[in-house]
Formats: C-alpha cells, structure tokens, sequence
C-alpha cells in the first residue's frame, strides 16, 4: 500500500545481479522495498491508531495484534515495489537509472519470488487477524499487481490506484477497530486527493520513458497543460477539504490541530497550487512531487494533534 516514495538513489557503478556483496547488497535490498517509505507507512499507521483511535491509552501501539496488522501492511507494501520494479526494469532504465535495482543487483525471477512470498504472507497474517483485513489486504495486493503490469500504463487510472491504496492504509486501524471515527475517514479522504496529485505530478515528470515503452498516461493522452488541469481539479478539492477543516477547528478546537494543519497544509497547499500553475520543464514538475511529499508527512504529523476528535 504504498503512500509516499522518501527513496534515495543508489550508488552508481554498480555490478550486475549477483554482484554486490555484503552491506553494500543490503543496502540495495533495502533500497529496493523502499525503506523509508515504510518507516513513513509504519508511522502513519501507528498515529491514526494513537493519535485518533486511542487517544490517551496507554500501550495503545503495544498491542500484539495491531502488530501483525502493522506486518501484514508492510509486507504488502515491500512486495508492491518490488512487483512495480520488475515490470519497470525498462522504463527506470530511461526514467531512473540510479536506482534500477531488479535485473542489475537482484535477478528478475528472484525479485518476483520475494514479491509472491511477502504478498501471501501480508495476506495470511491480514486473514488471521479478520476476514475483513484479510479482503482488503488481499485487494490492495491484487490492486498493487495490476498497477504495476497494467494500470500504471492508463491515463488516471493508475493515479487513483495509487490514491486508493493509500486511503486504505490509512483506514485498515479503524476496519481492525470499528470505532466509527468519521476523522480517519476524512483523513483517508485527504491522503487520496494529495496522492492522486502527486501521482499526476509524477507522469509528468516521467513522461519520457513512459513514451519509449508505450505507456497511455495522462499528459501522454492529453498534454502536459490540460494534464495540469486535471491535477488541479483534486488539489482544488484538497484545499476545500482542508480549509473546512481549519475553519471548523478555528471556531471548536483544538487549537494547535488548527494552526498545524493552516500553517503546515493549507498554506503549503496554496504555494502548490501555485507552483502548479506555473510549471512547465520536468525539474518544476520534480520539485512538486518533493512539495506533496512535504505536504503529506505534515499531514500524517497533524494526527498527534487530533485525539479525541471523531
């Protein structure tokens, strides 16, 4: 269920698959599941549990089975970027080769190996924990397959994939819980529309080898100026979200939650929109997919200050 990409480049002057040796190989490996991408998963789950959830409880991160719900996302999640590399091998090969990992570190039939075992184990401990878990899990696993084989490749369709899968991780606390806070559904509501944004953002910047291989994206189908429109339509929905937000929680509180969430997203959202307006090279559009990133840890962040809302 992957949400943000806090992935570095790797070292170039790399040795093919088989090559590299001890910490340097780990470090590849780790590379390749995206390890502070889940470190921001692991945070974001822990928050809505804590921050939402059970404000005030303690030992509310503590218990055993909201640390197998905990695993069982972060298996998925590993195992989505690395299916979403072995089909990409190409394309990160035009679009970012210092951080093409599968065919040159890892062998392709390895890497889908370790995809199948870290899904079905993600899986499996979702299932023992609930049908429920288990269903969505299975669903975010199929649905990280067929992006990375095929809906990546389909104008929006691969961008709300992606915003979909992050509104579920967001949410799987409160399907484990069912406490009916309506705040995480809005903060799953949130993380999709940002996600949705970023995503666009990134098919812009990608374009070229998105071309090469055949990829129908959505600046590739409509231009990169009314792909920009688009991108606009869900940030214009974000800031409406979030402005009702801020004002709703100026007038009842908390207070700190509605400074935090106007100072660190509102305005920031502002200054993307701006920004958005005003793109027109591949660097501008990199620097906004580094801005929905910003945007988005604020945002999980602002959860520390939500307890008892909902």
């Amino acid at each position: 269920m992957p949400a943000l990409d806090f992935s570095v480049p790797l070292p170039a002057g790399l040795p093919g698959p088989g090559g590299a040796v001890g910490g340097a190989r780990g470090r590849l490996l780790a590379g390749l599941v995206r390890w502070p991408n889940l470190l921001i998963m692991l945070l974001s789950l822990a928050l809505v549990r804590a921050g939402l959830l059970l404000p005030g409880q303690a030992g509310a991160l503590l218990a055993p089975r909201f640390g197998l719900l905990v695993l069982s996302a972060l298996l998925v999640a590993a195992a989505g970027y690395i299916i979403n590399d072995y089909y990409d091998v190409k394309i990160d090969a035009i679009n970012r080769p210092s951080r093409l990992v599968v065919g040159r570190v890892v062998r392709r039939r390895t890497a889908m190996l370790a995809h199948l075992v870290l899904s079905g184990t993600g899986v499996a401990l979702a299932a023992f924990l609930s049908p429920l878990l288990g269903g969505v899990t299975l669903g975010a696993a199929l649905l990280l397959w067929g992006y990375s084989a095929r809906f990546k490749r389909v104008a929006l369709v691969g961008n709300v994939s992606i915003g979909t899968l992050t509104a579920a991780l967001v949410l799987l606390p409160e399907l484990q819980l069912r406490t009916g806070n309506e705040v995480v559904w809005r903060y799953a509501l949130a993380a999709f529309l940002l996600t949705v944004v970023r995503e666009i953002v990134k098919d812009v910047e990608d374009m070229r080898g998105d071309d090469q291989h055949g990829c129908r994206t959505l600046p590739l189908v409509l231009g990169v100026a009314r792909t920009k429109w688009v991108a606009g339509f869900f940030l214009a929905c974000l800031v409406v979200l979030t402005g009702g937000a801020v004002a709703w929680l100026a007038v009842h509180g908390p207070w700190p939650l509605a400074a935090w969430l106007g100072a660190l997203v509102l305005l920031p959202l502002g200054a993307l929109a701006r920004l958005l307006v005003l793109a027109d090279r591949r660097r501008h559009f990199r620097q906004l997919s580094t801005w929905c990133k910003g945007i988005m840890l604020a945002g999980v962040l602002s959860m520390a200050l939500a307890g008892g809302l909902g």
